[in-house]
């Protein structure tokens, strides 16, 4: 099984890479694990055309290859504003349940704060009628993201952070059995498509 995790901060160097980095280091179960940090890809504002997705020099055919290999997925994003991040949902909405329908994702919302819960709300609400990825119920919140999840091998860590790390844990525990069974899932349904089913690409 395939594993892609996507940090979806517009800036470079980011408290969402660095979660995306620990998640990938401490990640098991799955054949193959990638992180995209999506600020480092030129991907358009989507226009709601096909052709829209693979304007010049954009990087949707290469990223949409390795999504439709995918078998899970793990979205971080910041919170600004009260949401989820541009790039994320433009991203989302490039996708096509004909690449990720069925498969599941864990949501992590990031905030330098004690914020950080608008974002999954955001998604779990808006984000998934189209391309039919299920966020599993479980999902992480990280606030104060600074303090917590830092490469320091001399530092002793503090006990919210073992905490935290115990927590992502879990949750990618959870990840991967909805992976395993999510997969039989899709196997089952393209073997037993539903007569016209193509009429509801579509969520209603």
């Amino acid at each position: 099984m395939n594993l892609i995790i996507i940090s979806a901060s517009q800036r470079k160097d980011s408290q969402s890479v660095k979660v995306a980095q620990y998640i990938a280091e401490f990640v098991t179960g799955y054949e193959k694990v990638t992180h995209f940090e999506l600020c480092q890809y030129n991907l358009p504002l989507w226009d709601g055309t096909q052709e829209g997705k693979s304007a010049q020099q954009s990087d949707w055919p290469f990223l949409n290859e390795q999504i439709n290999k995918a078998d899970a997925f793990i979205m971080i994003t910041p919170e600004w504003g009260g949401m989820a991040s541009p790039l994320l949902k433009n991203i989302l909405l490039m996708c096509s349940s004909q690449d990720t329908a069925h498969k599941p994702v864990l949501l992590v919302g990031i905030s330098s704060g004690i914020s950080g819960v608008y974002p999954i709300a955001e998604l779990r609400m808006n984000a998934f009628k189209n391309n039919k990825l299920v966020a599993i119920p479980d999902h992480l919140v990280l606030r104060n993201v600074e303090e917590i999840l830092n490469d320091d091998n001399d530092a002793e860590l503090t006990e919210r952070d073992i905490q935290v790390r115990h927590r992502i844990g879990y949750s990618l525990h959870v990840l991967y059995h909805y992976s395993k069974s999510l997969q039989a899932l899709r196997t089952n349904l393209s073997i037993h498509p539903y007569n016209n089913e193509e009429r509801y690409s579509y969520g209603m």
